[in-house]
C-alpha cells in the first residue's frame, strides 16, 4: 500500500512538471495578452479603466448587426443623454462594446455608436478581451448560426446598461428599458453619490 502512494505522488509530481515545462513554452505564457481593458475605438486605443478620467461609465454591450434590442437601447440612452445637463453630460462616459468582434472592427463599433450620439464611443476588443469583460460584468451572449440568412449568424444577448467607477467596478445596472426617464433617474442619482 505505501508503495502505491509512492508511486502515486511520483505521477502527480511528474504531471506538474510537464505542464510547467509545456506552459512556458507556450505562446500565451510568453508573450502578454493586452489587457482588457485596452479597446479600439475607431483608429485610436482607448483605456476603459484610464484613472486620471473620473468620469462615470455608463456602458451598453450589443453588436452593429443587431436588428432590434441594441438599435432600441442605444435611442433610449441618447435620448437621456439629450435629457440631462452639461455638467451632468461632461462627468458621464457613455460607451457601446461590441460583443460580435469578428465582424465590428473599431471603426464600425464607433460609427455604429456615433450614429445614435455624438457622445456615444464605440469599440471594439478582441475575441478574449470581449470574453473577458462579459464576464466581468456577468453579460450573457452566444452566436446563433442563421440557415439561409446573408447575415450568416446572431450574437443572442443580454440587455443591461452597466454604470463603472473609473477603476472598472461595477456601481449598478439597469434592465432595457424604452423609458428614457429610467436611464435618466439613475446618471443623476450616481452623479449625486459620487461627486467628482
Amino acid at each position: 500500500m505505501k508503495f502505491q502512494w509512492i508511486v502515486l505522488a511520483l505521477a502527480l509530481t511528474a504531471g506538474v512538471i510537464t505542464r510547467i515545462v509545456v506552459d512556458a513554452d507556450s505562446p500565451a505564457a510568453t508573450s502578454p495578452t493586452s489587457p482588457i481593458n485596452l479597446l479600439e475605438s475607431g483608429q485610436q486605443t482607448v483605456n476603459l479603466y484610464d484613472a486620471e478620467d473620473s468620469r462615470l461609465r455608463v456602458i451598453y454591450f450589443g453588436y452593429t448587426h443587431c436588428p432590434d434590442v441594441c438599435p432600441t437601447s442605444l435611442a433610449v440612452l441618447s435620448a437621456a443623454l439629450k435629457t440631462i445637463n452639461k455638467e451632468q453630460l461632461g462627468r458621464l462616459w457613455p460607451i457601446f462594446i461590441t460583443l460580435d468582434p469578428e465582424r465590428d472592427t473599431p471603426e464600425k463599433s464607433a460609427q455604429y455608436a456615433q450614429y445614435f450620439n455624438q457622445n456615444i464611443i464605440g469599440m471594439t476588443g478582441t475575441a478574449e478581451q470581449t470574453k473577458a469583460l462579459a464576464e466581468q460584468y456577468g453579460v450573457l451572449y452566444q452566436r446563433t448560426e442563421l440557415e439561409n440568412s446573408a447575415l450568416e449568424y446572431a450574437v443572442d444577448h443580454s440587455s443591461y446598461f452597466y454604470f463603472l467607477k473609473p477603476d472598472g467596478t461595477l456601481v449598478e445596472k439597469v434592465q432595457h428599458t424604452l423609458n428614457p426617464a429610467i436611464l435618466v433617474e439613475a446618471i443623476e442619482r450616481l452623479l449625486t453619490e459620487s461627486p467628482t
